[in-house]
């Protein structure tokens, strides 16, 4: 395999950048799989993957608390908001991975090549805050998969939820085709204990065909519009922007604008398809919630733990609890590979400190296990859901600061040399931007006002 710096020739000057552009932030794994030629499906081969790790984002612990507490409380009505923000993803990650093979920065690197110290400074801290957020909702899910299958205590489960450094270290020196192998893999456990998850519930299909339609109560309800920012949050994560626009380039792209064209079109697909597989397993976890509690009467379980012990005499076999463990285990594995490769993409990114992926993730890990230890030991599982659902608004609340560089960056001609995107896409991508903020704003006013609590 090449040096990566030996490829930087293919980006030449600076563009509409202040900066230079820099070795990548993921220099062991740039430009180290082959992009083969011939056939459609021999190239779309090549690039199959990439997407999988961004889609679990969309199916990681945090969704399971937000989606758990909308489908029990709501039934099927937050059904359109998995569904929009599905759409929102499709369509931002698709300018994610056109960054990145564009211009040859990820957008960490795009924001500390594009804006003046400060800006990126602060984009850098509300980033970490993001990727603990992340993090945070990591450690529980993981934790009380450990609990569910293995009866290990809280507190013990969040502490060795620390020893998964070991898992991405392993992954990391076999190479990026082997992680992504292991992350597809997880996410197929995922999906067929969903589906068999399902085919117990027998959901209504009139009734989750209509929860896909959008409800005027999403706004107008605080305790609604709270959930579905959770939901979003959980969704259209702002650390796998920064992600996709990096492992994007783990393809040995060309140097010519057809080959980055052909590298656009296929990694979109890629993303695209893997992230209607991810609604599906989004979808489910509220279609189950819904299915097995809300039509039952029970409109509070909001708490893993509950839904775990009510599934079981819910659905009437004891296999249900099971899988549903299973799937979470799988699940905060899962999000325990791309939130440390987002975590060494945005610091090498926006502060050029390279640090080795173990000392990145104890870091990370350490600040995260804090908060959660402090409220299993204190709160015990009825602490936990809202912990979680409380971090994913928070993601939602951090998400404005990644989409509004990245639509900017991506509709510059002279960042984007002969690649920009769209207008029709960056002009759907800005709607998505303002809409955003202003429910934002509206949940920050709710919060104020004493109509939500945290």
């Amino acid at each position: 395999m090449p040096h990566p710096k030996n490829k930087l020739s293919a980006f030449p000057g600076n563009g509409g950048w202040k900066k230079k552009r820099r070795d990548p932030s993921l220099p062991e794994s740039y430009h180290s799989v082959a992009v083969r030629p011939g056939s459609f499906w021999r190239r779309f081969a090549s690039f199959f993957g990439p997407g999988y790790l961004v889609a679990v984002g969309y199916m990681d612990p945090g969704n399971w608390a937000t989606s758990l507490a909308g489908g029990s409380a709501f039934g099927y009505t937050l059904l359109s908001v998995i569904l929009l923000s599905n759409f929102m993803a499709i369509l931002l990650q698709a300018l994610a991975l056109r960054l990145g093979i564009a211009s040859g920065r990820d957008l960490a690197q795009a924001c500390h090549d594009a804006f003046p110290g400060l800006t990126s400074n602060v984009l850098w801290v509300l980033a970490e805050a993001a990727i603990i957020a992340t993090d945070l909702a990591e450690v529980i899910g993981t934790a009380i998969a450990l609990n569910l299958l293995f009866n290990i205590p809280l507190e013990i489960g969040v502490v060795l939820t620390a020893l998964d450094v070991f898992l991405i270290l392993w992954l990391q020196n076999k190479g990026f085709r082997y992680l992504e192998a292991v992350v597809i893999a997880l996410t197929a456990v995922i999906a067929i204990c969903f589906a068999v998850q399902m085919a117990y519930a027998d959901p209504v299909i009139g009734d989750v065909l209509a929860g896909f339609i959008p409800q005027v109560d999403l706004i107008t309800s605080p305790v609604m519009l709270y959930l579905s920012l959770g939901i979003i949050g959980a969704t259209v994560m702002p650390h796998n922007l920064y992600l996709h626009s990096s492992i994007i380039q783990t393809r040995d792209i060309g140097d010519t604008k057809e080959e980055k064209r052909q590298a656009i079109r296929f990694g979109t697909i890629d993303s695209t398809i893997a992230l209607m597989f991810a609604l599906f397993i989004n979808a489910s976890i509220l279609i189950l919630a819904a299915a097995a509690f809300y039509t039952t009467g029970q409109f509070e379980v909001a708490e893993i733990q509950d839904a775990h012990r009510l599934l079981d005499p819910t659905l009437g076999t004891t296999l249900a609890g099971t899988l549903f463990g299973v799937a979470l285990l799988a699940s905060g594995l899962n999000s325990t590979v791309t939130a440390t490769l987002s975590g060494q993409i945005v610091m090498e990114g926006f502060i050029r400190l390279r640090v080795t992926p173990v000392v990145r993730r104890l870091i990370t890990r350490g600040i995260a296990i804090i908060p959660a230890v402090f409220v299993t030991v204190f709160y015990g599982e009825s602490g936990t859901a809202k912990l979680l659902v409380a971090s994913q608004v928070v993601l939602s609340l951090q998400l404005p600061f990644a989409i509004v560089p990245l639509i900017w960056f991506t509709s510059d001609r002279k960042k984007m040399g002969d690649l920009p995107a769209p207008r029709w896409l960056t002009s759907i991508c800005w709607l998505i931007a303002l809409v955003l903020i202003v429910l934002n704003l509206k949940l920050i006013f709710d919060v104020a006002t004493g109509a939500v609590t945290f």
